[in-house]
């Protein structure tokens, strides 16, 4: 007679069926977890399945820098009418690398580069400053607000932080304004203020020039103004409006006095690591530590002579990696964006040769080699674009707890307006008929010697 057994008191089997439906349940047991291992080991992303542009698909790609409305007005005197963004220009006989050697930028390559949110720049250049720079900047905010207004269905307006990422979902490229230069500001709060109602978010303080009121980034060894008083007046009153107070292109002093003036988080929209490539334009370690402890953004900057000053070798991806791996190990991933610089260059590196090559970046980051950092998913998510909102919010948190101050209404001292038209040979107050130009008193020139001898 077989050998019954109760099992579990649920029913009776022999001892031999017992075995072998022991025997299945483990070899069932073991594959369920070795499925679930595998399983979770595929979902991982550090296996070959995760690519890091897949973090452009789950966070916005935020781009701090791109010059496409100059190229407008140089180009085009701001017609819209005869730009056809919709179209792929690489090849293009007029936009095409062929014909212009700093336009990167249409609508198919920004799809194709994964590009959520654009800082589009009103620049207008340094010739134009005490003459007709305010014009020329409104013109230029004039084509960006008309541009986003003809694509509808691709592009939309962007002035607040929490904005970004919704535009972004809803498969809109989140178009926000920069200021490129404070000569744009003609000097003038009442202007800064009235930029900030017409949408920009961010000055960048000085361009290649200094201004009456702070020096430009050529200005690193001689210093003419530094951070005037008026200057930091700036500062605090763009804290109050909630703007972006950008140190891209003023000197390495100015960069220190701003840090030590704000109330509110800077950014760098494109600017690089001076450690790596020892250009004026980028940031010097020391002010690295500041934005730090400031809780703001270095946006890398692209532009081959900014990332490699080695000039026996072209610039490659690779050379935009160790600025970005740089600065991420000097200060942290939290403070390391995207600020490129197409259409404001000349030349880009090997393997970032337009706005659809971010994704490609982004991979190489993540594949990295053997002595460059780890990126998660997460660390990338912020480079791309979750670590400039936390910039802008932080901006704007500040902004709020100052709503109860007054606009400021101090006028800059006219002797320092006047010095510095003198400075770049100008007839001071010869366009100006503003009030306080009215009891400015000209400097008497000094007699001409009349010495001939030989010196």
């Amino acid at each position: 007679m077989p050998d019954y057994v109760n099992v579990f008191g649920l029913f009776h089997a022999t001892r031999r069926t017992l075995y072998i439906s022991t025997a299945v349940i483990v070899v069932l047991l073991v594959f369920i977890i070795s499925l679930s291992v595998g399983l979770s080991n595929s979902a991982s992303p550090h296996e070959d399945t995760y690519a890091g542009s897949q973090a452009l698909t789950t966070a916005p790609l935020i781009d701090g820098h791109n010059d496409l409305p100059e190229n407008l007005y140089s180009k085009l005197n701001n017609k819209l009418a005869e730009f056809n963004f919709t179209e792929n220009l690489k090849e293009d006989s007029v936009w095409g690398k062929a014909a212009c050697s700093s336009c990167y930028t249409d609508l198919p390559r920004l799809k194709t580069g994964k590009v959520g949110g654009q800082f589009w720049v009103a620049y207008t250049s340094c010739d134009s400053q005490y003459k007709d720079s305010v014009q020329l900047t409104l013109r230029q905010i004039d084509v960006i607000k008309r541009l986003i207004k003809a694509y509808p269905d691709d592009l939309e307006l962007v002035t607040k932080a929490e904005d970004i990422e919704t535009t972004w979902k809803n498969g809109k490229l989140a178009s926000l304004i920069g200021i490129e230069g404070g000569h744009s500001l003609d000097s003038s709060l009442a202007v800064l203020r009235l930029y900030h109602e017409l949408g920009a978010r961010y000055v960048t303080l000085t361009h290649s020039c200094n201004t009456p009121w702070a020096d430009g980034s050529p200005a690193t060894k001689e210093p003419v103004h530094n951070l005037t008083d008026f200057g930091r007046t700036i500062i605090l009153e763009m804290n109050r409006l909630g703007m972006m107070v950008d140190l891209s292109h003023v000197s390495h002093n100015v960069m220190r006095e701003v840090l030590a003036t704000t109330k509110a988080p800077i950014i760098f929209s494109h600017s690089s690591a001076y450690a790596i490539c020892d250009h004026y334009r980028n940031v010097p370690d020391d002010v690295l530590d500041l934005v730090k402890t400031n809780n703001g953004i270095v946006m890398v900057n692209f532009f081959s002579d900014f990332v490699n000053c080695n000039k026996t070798r072209n610039a490659t991806i690779d050379d935009v990696v160790a600025h970005i791996n740089y600065i991420r190990q000097r200060i942290g991933p939290t403070h390391v964006g995207i600020g490129a610089d197409y259409d404001g260059v000349d030349v880009m590196p090997i393997g970032l040769e337009d706005v659809s090559k971010y994704p490609d970046l982004f991979n190489r980051l993540y594949a990295r080699n053997e002595d460059e950092p780890e990126w998660s998913a997460e660390d990338l998510e912020n480079l791309a674009g979750r670590n400039l909102i936390r910039v802008f919010s932080a901006i704007e948190e500040v902004a709020a707890s100052l709503a109860t101050e007054s606009p400021n209404e101090d006028i800059i001292v006219v002797e320092e307006l006047a010095d510095a038209q003198l400075a770049d040979k100008l007839s001071p107050g010869t366009c100006q008929t503003a009030e306080e130009w009215s009891h400015y008193v000209a400097p008497t020139p000094e007699p001409a010697s009349n010495d001939t001898t030989n010196s």
